[in-house]
């Protein structure tokens, strides 16, 4: 089995030069909200190597619409029935069709730029958060305000909810609310990024954009952002791949139940592999490689993300099973992805300088 790498061999790259750049609003013909599905009509067709450039819209917009809201963003709030906005919570721009792409097939997705529609973003300590009944049942939103220049983000104001978060798209009009000061003095670094995104999986119903899975989905890892490359298995014809649910700013545990949510523009290229599979949405930065593994409480994932880094190890990069666990134990870091999406996550980290070829994966065939 002879080694390649998990990026395009050099005349293949040359060939995979974007021929084209795609702009993809986020209006109500162009999302779906709340759910992944073979049955969406594709929003736009591309070939492998296109550059995308896409809208993604948070659905905590309307935590203070006069900071993160515009004209088409509340179209996608005040025309799409809030009834249809299940059984998840996201918005998705897309699906995207990737000409050629078939079943077995993966999505390389490198995503090249994020950048903030408005120097706004929400986070909600809400009844999903993992301390909800230590804070008495309560909800309660903090307005972040982005400098730009400085790429930090500190708090605005932050507010009380009396009603639960149960019907995505919740609009509240501030200054109508009570604001309070919060974290004063305090700034935290801006990494914006994407907490859902994926493939259309292969199943004849509507599934959530809320618990992660081997899709892609909510995987809620804050390192998915520019300069990262993700790699999703394709499950059906065309791949059917769709963005959202973007973020300014988030812990790894996600804890009180999101990040900063905030809508991004974001530049992506697609290309098309058929040279190698992954069981689960691998990400590849500059530097390490970061495999993903899901369950309904941690030890689940825990074991998900030991077994496909085993994978990564010895399927592409020839140890054998004793050599990689062993690896493992040494040179890997296991972390807790998110703990609010249902479907608990555990993302699983280790540096491509250890290899003797970096960036080398082996050949599965």
């Amino acid at each position: 089995m002879a080694l390649i790498s998990l990026k395009p061999e050099p005349a293949r790259e040359a060939a995979l030069q974007p021929t084209a750049l795609h702009h993809l609003r986020a209006t109500p013909e162009t999302v779906h909200w709340g759910y992944f599905s073979p049955e969406i009509k594709p929003a736009l067709y591309v070939k492998s190597g296109d550059l995308i450039q896409a809208q993604a819209v948070t659905h905590h917009a309307g935590d203070d619409p006069e900071l993160m809201f515009d004209d088409d963003i509340r179209r996608i709030f005040t025309e799409i029935d809030p009834a249809t906005r299940a059984p998840g919570c996201h918005i998705m721009t897309g699906p995207i069709f990737v000409e050629g792409a078939e079943p077995g097939d993966m999505l390389e997705v490198r995503y090249l730029s994020m950048r903030p529609r408005f120097n706004y973003g929400s986070n909600l300590a809400a009844n999903w958060g993992h301390l909800y009944e230590e804070f008495g049942q309560t909800e309660r939103v903090t307005i972040y305000k982005i400098d730009p220049n400085a790429n930090t983000v500190s708090a605005l104001y932050a507010y009380d909810v009396d009603e639960k978060y149960v019907v995505p798209g919740r609009i509240t009009h501030c200054p109508e609310c009570d604001r309070s000061n919060a974290l004063p003095g305090i700034t935290i670094p801006a990494r914006p990024h994407l907490g859902t995104a994926g493939v259309a999986p292969a199943v004849n119903e509507a599934v959530s954009t809320i618990p992660p899975g081997l899709h892609g989905g909510n995987i809620d890892n804050w390192r998915i952002g520019a300069g990262a490359t993700m790699y999703y298995p394709v499950q059906v014809k065309g791949g059917l791949f769709s963005i959202g649910d973007p973020h300014i700013s988030q812990g790894d545990g996600e804890i009180s139940g999101t990040a900063i949510e905030a809508s991004l523009d974001v530049l992506f290229q697609i290309v098309l592999r058929k040279d190698f599979q992954f069981p689960s949405p691998l990400l590849e930065t500059p530097d390490c490689w970061i495999v993903h593994g899901f369950g309904e409480n941690l030890d689940k994932a825990m074991k998900s993300a030991s077994m496909d880094m085993l994978h990564l190890l010895t399927e592409h990069q020839g140890l054998s099973r004793n050599d990689g666990y062993s690896l493992m134990s040494v040179a890997a870091d296991f972390g807790v992805t998110q703990v609010v999406d249902g479907t608990q996550g555990i993302h699983c980290r280790i540096e491509r300088r250890i290899f003797p070829e970096k960036g080398s994966v082996r050949d599965p065939e």
